[in-house]
């Protein structure tokens, strides 16, 4: 049985449109200024090569010449900042009222009305992780130029390179960042891998690695990426991260773990406890790739096991949580409690992160930690089947528990994390004042 639910996707873009209307607008020519052949001939794009940390490098590897550009706060969000000068926002996400609900975990919850107001009606199918690539349906081929922040690829040279006005080459099909036009919260943008070769929504070694770069460039760990995959509220089926900036520790973030296992490549997986959802973290690694190589072969066993899932880059890239979820599923039949379908809450990787975006402003206002805990525990398997998913992604990883003697005795080991922000705090990421904190 094919499982569908009816979808309002938020737009990212400001092309997202039925594609009727696409076609009756553009006539005879595109005038978007897109990606596609069509507009594409003598473009340019900033081009930032970061440093490849891939081989020989370790994951905290010292870095002691000094980049020509502050990545985070210069690039990424300076950049963004632009975009939004130029009204090319949807609404205005730095006036969305955001706060720290008490609790012992201190999930964030976000009132943010405008962006359920603009969105088309689509057919989602759920039960699927892995659909090709339809080139009729919105991608990121058809975003204006304006969008389109920098390019973000390797530098052929041993350090972090700049280049101003770079050709766009779709012989090489660039990956690219840009922003989202419905953004969450500040500095929210979408890292493409390889734009022009148009991969559907699911995770390679090399997508993965790329996203593992950005998140250490960035060097800041209020800065992460997320992954959502089809079935876990992906919403776009072309190859896509997200990020943005929030200066408060994430619920997830703050979870105690029990370390499972070490990989020969010295990559540690723990098992989240505590937490509404299940999940694995990924940390260490000999090298950038052993830890990205661990973690996009962990997802390439999920997708070709048709198991929904979200990821997040957490830590600058040090360590990744892998959360297979069913709540699409649970949802399509019926099975989802009718309240929690009243609050609109899609739950992907920010929402199970602790990052509340709330679309009433009832639920805002009577936001409780029991009541986020409530609708996160319908995301996670259950542990029954959260043990065989782990068993699969260690079979398709060559990990054997039992015969790794790396493994630890199974004693609870809390998380060395810095200890999260005074709820106070959060008044202040409002005005962004300050966008990245010292």
């Amino acid at each position: 049985m094919m499982l569908k639910i009816k979808r309002v996707p938020t737009l990212v873009s400001n092309f997202q449109k039925d594609e009727a209307d696409e076609i009756g607008a553009r006539g005879a020519g595109c005038g978007r200024n897109c990606l596609r052949n069509c507009c594409l001939p003598g473009s340019k794009l900033p081009l930032y090569g970061f440093k490849n940390l891939s081989y020989g490098k370790s994951v905290a590897a010292d870095e002691t010449k000094e980049s020509p550009i502050d990545f985070l706060e210069s690039l990424v969000l300076g950049e963004w900042e632009d975009r939004q000068q130029k009204g090319l926002f949807r609404y205005d996400v730095t006036a969305c009222e955001t706060k720290v609900i008490p609790g012992e975990y201190g999930f964030v919850a976000q009132l943010n009305e405008g962006r359920h107001l603009k969105k088309r009606p689509t057919e989602f199918r759920v039960d699927k992780v892995l659909q090709p690539f339809d080139g009729s349906k919105f991608n990121f081929t058809k975003v204006g130029q304006e969008e389109l922040l920098f390019q973000f690829e390797a530098s052929e040279e041993d350090e972090v390179q700049l280049y101003p006005d770079a050709p766009i080459d779709p012989e090489k099909s660039p990956s690219v960042v840009a922003i989202n036009v419905s953004p969450i919260e500040y500095g929210h943008v979408l890292l493409i891998p390889k734009v022009l070769e148009c991969l559907p929504q699911r995770i390679d070694r090399d997508s993965f690695l790329l996203a593992l770069h950005m998140a250490a460039e960035a060097a800041n760990p209020y800065f992460r990426l997320g992954y959502n995959s089809l079935g876990a509220f992906a919403t776009i089926n072309h190859l896509h991260f997200q990020a943005y900036f929030l200066a408060v520790q994430f619920p997830i973030e703050k979870a105690p773990t029990q370390k499972i296992t070490v990989t020969d490549a010295g990559v540690k997986i723990s098992e989240m406890l505590n937490y509404p959802v299940r999940g694995l973290v990924f940390e260490g690694g000999n090298t950038l790739e052993d830890l990205a190589n661990v973690v996009s072969d962990s997802c390439i066993c999920l997708q070709e096991n048709n198991i929904p899932y979200n990821v997040l880059i957490s830590d600058s890239g040090k360590r990744i949580f892998l959360l297979p979820q069913c709540y699409a599923e649970k949802q399509a039949l019926g099975e989802v409690n009718a309240e929690l379908l009243d609050t609109q809450v899609n739950p992907a990787v920010w929402e199970i992160s602790g990052h509340m975006v709330l679309k009433r402003k009832e639920d805002y206002e009577g936001a409780t930690e029991a009541n986020a805990w409530r609708l996160l525990a319908e995301v996670s398997l259950s542990e029954a089947r959260f043990q065989e998913v782990t068993a699969l992604i260690f079979e398709a990883i060559s990990l054997s528990v039992e015969e790794n003697e790396n493994a630890n005795d199974g004693s609870p080991e809390d998380l060395d994390v810095t200890p999260p922000q005074p709820m106070e705090e959060i008044d202040g990421l409002n005005t962004h004042s300050t966008m990245v904190p010292a």
